[in-house]
């Protein structure tokens, strides 16, 4: 599991259209707004992980595809953040707290909150929010400079010492209006993301009784401080008015009493071990997980507990003990090699990496951290076998800068200096390092034929102008 980060710069706009922004953002959660207001990925703590990814990819496939929307290859984005939180910022990600994972007790529970924000992109409410913004934003304007007109009139007219206050009603009061007017639309698109989150449900064989549960749940909690605040001022309905709704419309679905199958409850189990063993203090996991705990899923968090906080000796024991458990379990393998690859022994865990690539095939995040051991290694015939490997992955997500780095070393253990200058210019423009990738994208075409495929991916990146805020060095 790693923490990574994206690539995108939201551009600046005024303090009236930031401000906007701030609440569009807040519509689209599923209980409280997000904790940055950037770009989507950009400054984000993004977590990353092969297990956790195909989880989350089996609980939103079968949604997206019967929302139509399964050419649009849409991705979960988990942050590392413990508030209950999910939303969409745009038409291509589905961004989920790691509160949410852990406190979901069900997969049903997480695949409700899913089928929500699947609602919201299947009704095309970013682009036709962004309509309403536009459309507020213009009559709030035209409604302050009437304001700014009137005042002016009244003071012509001598209007007396109220003046000020006058004018300063005249000036606030269009905006109180335009956000009253964007917040009763956000909220009309909540409640059609949650008639449409319980259509998918229904049309994928689901229980909508999890997504009732979770947003019952988070009603409840923001009764007490939702009490003395202006309903028209709240970017969801009101707890009460939406959870009943919600209930009316998910009773109807056949599948409200179906469970999840067991192996997907384990599944999910996992998953919250996992996060658990890594994000959490050891005392705070052992308190979750005791050591009476027998359960699979707490000796799994035990034994990453015991990798991170422990010695290598004790951590290997209680993983091999969970291959044993699970033979076929790529991740049981992954995690044993991790924990020797971040213990200085490279060379040992190049077995149980090749054997967890095998077992999860297009993982590509196990494959790079078989490349890396097999790189860290220092032999020219394990770089050999690390080029393709990195090369596919690098393919499948160009954004990447750990597959480029690790390549640019690989290639600069074979000695091919021009392909090892391009890998380290693409990890550099990966991370929005664009001068320093310039450079050396430079360099790599020193060494590249004239023409080559090679010169020319350096050439590119030698070209490209990056906006005006988006360059760091």
């Amino acid at each position: 599991m790693t923490n990574g980060r994206g690539l995108n710069r939201e551009r600046r706009g005024t303090p009236a259209s930031r401000a906007i922004a701030l609440i569009t953002a807040a519509a689209m959660v599923a209980s409280v707004a997000p904790a940055s207001s950037q770009n989507p990925e950009k400054g984000l703590p993004i977590i990353r992980d092969a297990e956790i990814e195909q989880l989350l990819r089996d609980y939103t496939q079968p949604i997206l595809r019967v929302a139509g929307l399964t050419q649009q290859n849409i991705r979960v984005v988990i942050i590392n953040d413990r508030a209950f939180n999910a939303f969409v910022a745009d038409g291509r990600r589905i961004f989920v707290n790691v509160g949410a994972l852990m406190e979901a007790k069900t997969p049903n529970e997480i695949i409700g909150v899913f089928a929500h924000e699947t609602g919201h992109i299947a009704g095309g409410h970013l682009a036709r929010m962004r309509e309403e913004i536009a459309r507020v934003e213009t009559s709030a304007i035209i409604a302050m400079l009437l304001g700014v007109g009137a005042m002016v009139a009244g003071a012509r007219a001598g209007a007396g010492s109220g003046i000020g206050q006058v004018g300063a009603a005249a000036l606030s009061a269009p905006q109180s209006i335009a956000m009253r007017s964007l917040l009763s639309y956000v909220r009309a698109q909540e409640e059609q993301a949650d008639r449409a989150g319980v259509k998918f449900l229904t049309a994928t064989g689901q229980s909508a009784k999890g997504m009732y549960d979770t947003f019952k749940r988070l009603a409840d909690q923001m009764l007490v401080s939702s009490r003395y605040i202006d309903p028209y001022l709240q970017s969801h309905p009101l707890p009460k008015e939406r959870v009943a709704a919600l209930e009316g419309v998910a009773r109807t679905s056949p599948y409200w009493d179906k469970k999840d199958p067991p192996e997907l409850q384990l599944r999910h189990d996992m998953m919250r071990a996992k996060l658990s063993g890594f994000i959490e203090r050891p005392d705070t996991v052992l308190r979750r997980y005791p050591m009476s705990d027998t359960s699979l899923a707490a000796r799994y968090a035990r034994a990453i507990v015991a990798y991170r906080h422990s010695d290598l000796h004790s951590a290997l024991v209680q993983i091999e003990a969970l291959v044993q458990a699970q033979p076929n379990n790529p991740y049981f393998l992954e995690l044993k090699g991790q924990a020797l690859m971040e213990n200085g022994r490279p060379a040992e865990a190049i077995a149980p990496l090749r054997r967890a690539t095998a077992l999860a095939p297009s993982a590509t995040l196990i494959e790079i951290l078989l490349a890396q051991a097999l790189v860290a290694t220092n032999e020219p015939k394990n770089a050999a076998e690390a080029i393709p490997l990195l090369r596919v992955a690098v393919t499948r997500e160009p954004d990447m800068p750990d597959g480029y780095s690790q390549l640019a070393m690989a290639y600069g253990q074979k000695g091919d200096l021009a392909e090892a200058d391009l890998a380290a210019a693409q990890a550099a423009f990966a991370r929005g390092e664009f001068k320093t990738a310039r450079d050396l994208a430079a360099r790599a075409k020193t060494r590249f034929p004239t023409g080559s495929p090679g010169w020319v991916r350096a050439d590119d990146i030698v070209t490209y102008k990056p906006p005006a805020r988006a360059s760091r060095n």
